[in-house]
């Protein structure tokens, strides 16, 4: 009898201990792929199973949760994302963090680029030329877009530059419409230019001009008894991170 009731609790164990050493997946956005890439490998090299990710534009891995994808922990590039998923009850509300910000700038090909200052008083349009364009993601539901369209808005530049827009599906396909001279200018995040060596930073956007650029993190409903998926979140949030993050020029406010 003993004998069995043993054996009965380890088959009920095994599943979860299974769980427990499964890959975590990740969604997350685009312009964290470095930086995450990274923190995978480290956090492999301690012994976990390595973790699987997909990156793409928040939007993109929102609406792919929605429809029943599955994520263990979803990274978004702004809060409007995240709260997409929370209204829909796809995360644990509990977990949601916000570990990092970035800043929005103005690229151009590394070649060809001189500083621009971005005030109200920059002319964009005369920067352009008679058929240039400013790539940057799709303001209707690419965070980077988003920023964009909050920072042009600001500037009194938003009308004259929407019809010159090039519309990516990510910050990463915005900054190769750059990097290969196809726009000759960018807005993308500081981070992105950073690891580019076909673009340079030409001007940053002023704080005031858009909201705050955050990554709320959090982990899914499906993963909520992931031990495993919570213990990689905790890491990614935690001390031993932050000097990861930082080299790939994130901000981590205390």
């Amino acid at each position: 009898m003993l004998r069995r009731t043993i054996l009965a609790a380890t088959l009920l164990l095994a599943p979860a201990a299974a769980r427990a050493q499964e890959a975590v997946t990740v969604f997350a956005a685009a312009s964290l792929t470095d930086a995450l890439r990274a923190l995978g490998q480290d956090w492999a090299a301690r012994g976990n199973p390595a973790p699987r990710f997909s990156f793409a534009a928040s939007s993109a891995l929102a609406r792919q949760m929605e429809q029943g994808a599955p994520a263990d922990l979803f990274m978004s590039a702004d809060e409007d994302w995240m709260n997409y998923v929370q209204e829909r009850n796809l995360i644990v509300n509990d977990t949601r963090v916000s570990p990092l910000g970035n800043s929005l700038v103005l690229v151009a090909p590394a070649d060809s680029a001189r500083p621009v200052a971005l005030t109200r008083d920059t002319d964009l349009r005369a920067l352009l030329g008679p058929n240039g364009r400013i790539a940057t993601g799709d303001p209707a539901h690419v965070p980077v877009g988003r920023y964009a369209q909050a920072a042009l808005t600001w500037m009194g530049q938003w009308d004259a530059i929407v019809p010159r827009l090039a519309r990516a599906d990510n910050v990463r396909a915005a900054l190769l419409l750059v990097e290969r001279g196809e726009a000759p200018y960018g807005i993308v995040y500081g981070t992105d230019a950073a690891a580019s060596q076909g673009v340079r930073v030409v001007g940053t956007f002023p704080v005031a001009s858009h909201t705050p650029v955050t990554y709320p993190f959090a982990l899914t409903r499906r993963a909520a008894g992931n031990a495993q998926a919570r213990a990689f979140l905790a890491f990614l949030t935690g001390a031993e991170a932050r000097p990861t993050w930082q080299r790939f020029g994130f901000s981590v406010p205390q």
